[in-house]
């Protein structure tokens, strides 16, 4: 069974609060606050007020993905405004390792993303280092995207080199997800799916996530 990562990116912003407590008494495991700098991705989202606005009602860790140029610039920030981890993107960084060993020394869950274009082997030196891998299964920037099939393809091969070497990341998957692909994703080594407008867009989204969990 998969944990749980709803994106508060796809929240009624009028109503954040109504929304965080709408989670904190639902199934999921965290959630997944996304960043964007209208730089690395062509949009953006919110910055660090409104991540530490969700965090003075969260009762969820704050799963916070950075799609952000130079985002060792914020780590103290973030984590000031309530981040349990901080995601990077290994296109974003020049020195991932050394961006890695910064966020651990902080105390944060260090995550490196791949974009649909980034081949898994690319962090095969530093998968001993990190907390959680996460694979986008759409192109950074917008919800509401058709999931990348490849994707499956690169979480096998990521979950292989995982059982090869004993290594404890988590993997995470963000895009797409729903109903359909979730007992796929899992099935091929995924421990944390992510969801955003599937799981704000339904009648129900605390029902949502408890489906999307009990159906992994």
């Amino acid at each position: 069974m998969a944990e749980i990562a709803p994106s508060i990116l796809a929240a009624d912003f009028a109503n954040l609060q109504r929304d965080v407590e709408m989670l904190n008494a639902s199934a999921a495991d965290y959630i997944h606050v996304d960043i964007m700098d209208g730089v690395f991705v062509p949009n953006i989202s919110f910055g660090i007020p409104v991540c530490e606005a969700i965090h003075r009602h969260a009762q969820k860790p704050l799963d916070v993905h950075l799609m952000i140029e130079r985002p060792e610039r914020y780590f103290d920030a973030f984590k000031k405004a309530g981040a349990w981890g901080l995601t990077v993107h290994y296109e974003a960084c020049t020195h991932l390792h050394r961006n890695i060993q910064n966020l651990k020394e902080l105390g944060l869950s260090a995550g490196v993303a791949l974009n649909p274009h980034t081949p898994v082997e690319v962090l095969t030196d530093v998968l001993e280092d990190v907390s959680l891998v996460l694979i986008m299964s759409v192109n950074p920037g917008f919800g509401g995207q058709k999931f990348i099939q490849n994707t499956y393809k690169k979480i096998a091969r990521l979950h292989s080199l995982r059982e090869k070497f004993g290594y404890s990341f988590k993997i995470e998957v963000d895009g797409g997800v729903n109903l359909d692909n979730a007992p796929l994703l899992v099935r091929e080594g995924v421990d944390i799916l992510v969801a955003g407008s599937f799981v704000f867009s339904s009648p129900n989204p605390a029902e949502t996530i408890e489906q999307l969990k009990v159906t992994s």
